[in-house]
């Protein structure tokens, strides 16, 4: 089994278990106006992240500290300090502002609980300094490095690294064994790329005419198609160099890239604001940030035929 020969080929560590739930909403989809609409129920362990962090944090010497960055309600930063405490290790983060929701403010708390450092940058602008300093502070808490084990181990902004999108192109790999027939469309938040890129390849790998949509919720320079996927080439080739064969023509990983970020990145849209009602009377609660910008895709889908749907649910509320 090819899910089996990856976790033997990278040891990832063990943060959840899997599967996660894929529940089904015939009401929903009714709604939208979808044959079938089912969610992949990832927020239900704790959020699309954990399934990068297993690869992320694997390996890592006793004493290391975990370097990231992210907006001041960053659920990665937070997946990263809760996991990293729990397997022993230590985090320091830089965070920049974002609006205040009742979902950045909830999971910038229990970040700033969980972090063992957290730097604040006063923009954008000042974020490098606040990393650098987060860098710094790493060095400190980890005993200066001696013997390799304290030096400090950086992690992309949301986790957007090859060995995190294997994580989630088990998750494709999951999907495929809980329905009975590919779905036409996935609907996925994109952001800096990692999960979009996992499931496309994925579904590439598993040869499925499936559109994966990615629906772009922060700024361009992060969330793109090309960005998204290279990630995608890059786990592949880290694959192969790990002894899994493992072969999809370049031609075949598709992301189709829809912009819902609005005003910019943490700020709510009233499109947004629609797809979050809508849900809530389906009692699926799901964030303004992520899961509601994404969301909104099925209320404005004039111009691409959607039937059976998948919505990738990432957001856990801490």
């Amino acid at each position: 089994m090819l899910a089996t020969k990856i976790r033997d080929a990278l040891a990832p560590c063990s943060l959840a278990a899997w599967p996660t739930p894929l529940e089904a909403q015939p009401a929903l989809a009714r709604a939208l106006g979808l044959q079938a609409l089912w969610l992949k129920r990832e927020d239900l362990m704790g959020g699309n992240k954990v399934r990068g962090l297993e690869f992320l944090l694997s390996h890592a010497p006793s004493r290391s500290v975990f370097v990231t960055v992210g907006g001041s309600g960053s659920t990665h930063c937070l997946a990263t300090a809760r996991h990293a405490r729990a397997q022993g290790f230590r985090t320091a983060v830089a965070v920049f502002p974002q609006p205040e929701t009742d979902a950045s403010l909830t999971v910038g708390a229990a970040m700033a609980a969980t972090a063992d450092r957290v730097f604040r940058a006063s923009s954008l602008v000042t974020l490098p300094w606040a990393v650098l300093r987060a860098w710094r502070a790493a060095h400190r808490l980890g005993g200066g490095g001696a013997g390799g084990g304290g030096k400090p181990r950086w992690i992309p902004g949301g986790g957007a690294d090859p060995r995190a999108v294997v994580g989630h192109f088990l998750a494709a790999l999951e999907l495929n064994s809980q329905l009975d027939a590919p779905p036409d469309t996935i609907v996925v938040p994109l952001g800096t790329g990692g999960t979009a890129a996992g499931i496309a390849l994925g579904t590439a790998w598993l040869g499925w005419a499936t559109q994966v949509v990615g629906v772009r919720v922060a700024p361009r320079l992060a969330a793109n198609r090309w960005r998204t996927v290279r990630l995608a080439h890059r786990a592949e080739a880290l694959l192969r160099r790990s002894g899994v064969e493992l072969t999809v023509p370049r031609s075949a990983i598709h992301v189709r890239v829809v912009n819902a970020m609005g005003r910019g990145y943490g700020h709510p849209t009233a499109e947004g604001e629609r797809a979050r009602a809508l849900a809530a009377e389906h009692h699926v609660r799901i964030d303004p940030t992520y899961g509601a910008k994404a969301f909104s895709f099925f209320l404005g889908r004039a111009d691409v035929r959607v039937q059976r749907a998948v919505f990738w649910h990432t957001f856990a509320w801490p």
